[in-house]
């Protein structure tokens, strides 16, 4: 056996672990890429989701607050219209919770 015969015989897995080399890092790469494209589409994803959220939060409080609107101008009416009436239904249920809370 020749000295350069031996010396490509050990150079070949040496060459050859280095393409496999290469070849997982362009592989763990491309992988990588995928990954952060992905969490790309994730990070998109999850900000429409926010989005309607806010949006369906701030229409339910606006809904909400014109009920609150509107049961507060319906007692006000109810007051102006019967203030008798008023009083004595308010005074009714002053006694009916002071009755159950009461201090022993």
């Amino acid at each position: 056996m020749s000295v350069d015969h031996a010396l490509d015989s050990k150079q070949a897995p040496i060459s050859g672990s280095r393409l496999a080399g290469e070849r997982l890092s362009e592989q763990a790469c491309a992988v990588s890429r995928d990954i952060q494209g992905m969490g790309g589409v994730v990070k998109d994803l999850a900000q429409e989701a926010l989005v309607e959220c806010e949006e369906g939060a701030a229409t339910a409080y606006r809904e909400g607050r014109d009920k609150v609107r509107d049961a507060t101008r319906t007692l006000e009416r109810f007051i102006e219209e019967q203030p008798l009436t008023s009083v004595l239904i308010a005074a009714g249920v002053g006694m009916f919770l002071g009755r159950f809370w009461t201090r022993p």
